[in-house]
């Protein structure tokens, strides 16, 4: 399957995350820590070249806690100032203000120096659709001020927030890069539902998925659908198939429902917490 997805007002936001970046003191990047590289939009580093950046692992909950872990020291280890959270329930949002400081201490201390006093810091917002960012920024600021939704592609303008006295966040719509050279990262993009489902083959995404379950997982489907593992993925998708009553009218499998069942599952993390890549399958 060929993964690509960039709406037309993508470009927009491209253009307009371009234009405000001189008025930007830090870039507050919010990845999924399911997936924390394929979550990246490779334009951001570009766009942030000599800014202090802040990187939020959301949906750390749902993501495997030793990767959580692992995950951080790597994105230390390359400069960024990293928090992971779970911004849906609140948990470590209130960790967020403290590290804007620490990552912009230089340029508190340069405005001081300079006489200037009570200039709030301003951050961007950014992160690929479905992202969670609006419902970081709703929990951050204690308000429901983004239009939040479970779909990719919600937030289609831009809009500055005041947090405090000391903090304005620019909003921005989620951005994806317009080809994945990679189709392995569209893979996972689409798995975590970053893509919107309307136009994935879900039959095959699950084969996918199911194929990366058993490699990286081994058990975990088992013990949710009550199945035999097997190298096939095909023979697991059946087998969920028939033990979730998946049968369409003559009695013939229902393989997009099943597939449905198993990466909706996947995404709310019923299946168990599963990050899909490791940082030392990455270039260093």
């Amino acid at each position: 399957m060929n993964y690509q997805w960039y709406p037309g007002h993508m470009t927009k936001a491209k253009r307009m995350m371009e234009e405000n970046i001189k008025l930007i003191d830090l870039i507050i990047e919010v990845v999924d820590a399911r997936i924390p590289m394929s979550s990246r939009n490779p334009d951001i580093d570009e766009l942030g070249k000599n800014k202090a950046r802040l990187l939020l692992l959301n949906k750390s909950d749902l993501a495997d806690p030793e990767l959580n872990e692992a995950w951080s020291r790597f994105f230390q280890e390359k400069g960024f100032h990293v928090l992971k959270l779970n911004s849906r329930s609140g948990s470590g949002v209130k960790g967020v203000l403290p590290l804007v400081m620490e990552a912009c201490k230089e340029k508190i201390e340069r405005d001081r120096r300079k006489g200037i006093k009570n200039r709030p810091v301003r951050a961007m917002v950014v992160g690929i659709p479905n992202v969670g960012k609006s419902t970081f920024i709703n929990a951050f600021a204690g308000k429901a001020c983004t239009k939040t939704g479970n779909k990719p592609g919600v937030t289609k303008g831009k809009q500055w927030i005041r947090i405090n006295k000391n903090l304005e966040l620019l909003d921005t719509p989620g951005i994806l890069w317009p080809k994945f050279e990679d189709q392995q990262v569209g893979a996972r993009l689409a798995m975590v539902g970053s893509i919107k489902d309307e136009i994935l083959n879900l039959e095959e995404l699950s084969l996918e998925l199911l194929g990366n379950l058993h490699r990286d997982y081994p058990g975990l489907v088992e013990k949710r659908y009550d199945i035999q593992e097997s190298e096939t993925p095909l023979s697991m998708l059946e087998q969920i198939a028939d033990n979730r009553k998946c049968i369409q009218k003559g009695g013939q499998r229902d393989y997009v429902k099943a597939a449905n069942i198993l990466l909706e599952e996947f995404r709310n993390g019923k299946i168990g917490r599963i990050t899909l890549e490791r940082p030392q399958t990455q270039e260093q």
